[in-house]
């Protein structure tokens, strides 16, 4: 294995990777199957599977929210299973960004804050002068800028994917998670929004991990993958 932090050491590296969940009668059910798979650098990637295919546990996994699993998991060449709470909690804060079907703004804030929210939980501290700035060139970047002041619920659908992109990208992750980023908009604006993911992440250099049951969408991503029933395989 390359040290960590080599330019040609993937980003993520899975090995035989399983997870598992009990259902309330006590049964064990796989949701993850021996999973194997590398992410490089700056290059987009897709994960295609139906529901209850295992999308939602493996992603799960990836984004260091579950920490439940068995096998081998390395971001950047350390091992992540030999990360305590506080550890794991900086490396997601401050390396990976999400943008979900459902927007996940907070209603209360207004679209400014709500991008805002992301720069205060890095663990390099930023001054209030500094975090605004930067919230408001993520907005800017999605063509947002106008709508720093509103909340979230004055925006279309479109709009608020927007705001939760610029939210996910004002950190500068090396890794953006897509969980069914189009599933809550129509065929126009969801193809918008697909184009400025690709745009910005290339802009960027990041890292892009798009899930979604949308063969066409995943189509848009250089690699694509199949889940089924916990198992993945390349789509050739």
């Amino acid at each position: 294995m390359l040290a960590a932090g080599e330019p040609n050491q993937p980003l993520v590296e899975l090995r035989n990777l399983s997870a598992r969940v009990t259902l309330g009668n006590g049964e064990k059910l796989t949701t993850v199957a021996g999973v194997t798979l590398q992410l490089q650098r700056a290059r987009s990637y897709a994960v295609v599977g139906k529901s209850g295919s295992g999308k939602t546990s493996l992603v799960s996994i990836i984004g260091m929210l579950n920490r439940h699993f068995e096998g081998e998991y390395f971001f950047a060449g350390e091992l992540v299973r030999g990360l305590n709470d506080r550890q794991l909690s900086k490396l997601r804060a401050n390396k990976v960004g999400f943008v979900f079907q459902n927007y996940s703004l907070i209603k209360h804030l207004k679209v400014l804050e709500n991008v805002e929210l992301a720069l205060q939980y890095l663990s390099a501290r930023k001054s209030s002068k500094d975090i605004r700035v930067l919230a408001m060139e993520a907005l800017n970047s999605v063509g947002l800028a106008d709508k720093a002041l509103e909340v979230p619920s004055k925006l279309s659908g479109g709009e608020q994917q927007r705001v939760a992109i610029a939210r996910a990208l004002v950190t500068s992750p090396e890794l953006l998670i897509c969980d069914e980023p189009t599933g809550a908009l129509d065929t126009e604006t969801g193809q918008q929004i697909l184009e400025l993911l690709h745009e910005k992440v290339a802009q960027k250099g990041t890292t892009l991990l798009l899930v979604t049951h949308d063969g066409e969408v995943a189509s848009s991503c250089a690699y694509t993958y199949r889940l089924d029933s916990g198992r993945l395989s390349a789509d050739v």
